[in-house]
């Protein structure tokens, strides 16, 4: 199973993949946003993943749009209420 290392915190975690980070950050006892309840409406899971070729799901639209909203999105930017695990080990940076 792929692992995700939460940055800065350190932690890290064994997931299935598919599964999605919002899920993963919230079982890690994370403190990240998700005022939307993970349907991509309210950018408040923005994070940074460094690496995303197979780690990460591809992302879709609907994430596209609302990361064009928000303040601060870079090129390694998600919504963790959207980016699910794929194949690789991943690092999330909050």
């Amino acid at each position: 199973m792929p692992i995700v290392t939460i940055i800065p915190s350190g932690k890290t975690r064994e997931a299935e993949s598919g599964t999605r980070i919002l899920d993963i950050l919230i079982e890690s006892g994370e403190n990240i946003g998700h005022k939307c309840d993970g349907k991509a409406s309210c950018g408040t899971c923005h994070i940074f993943c460094p690496r995303r070729a197979k780690a990460l799901s591809k992302t879709e639209r609907l994430e596209n749009e609302r990361l064009d909203a928000v303040v601060g999105v870079g090129s390694k930017s998600r919504l963790a209420c959207q980016a699910k695990i794929g194949s690789e080990n991943v690092t999330v940076e909050l």
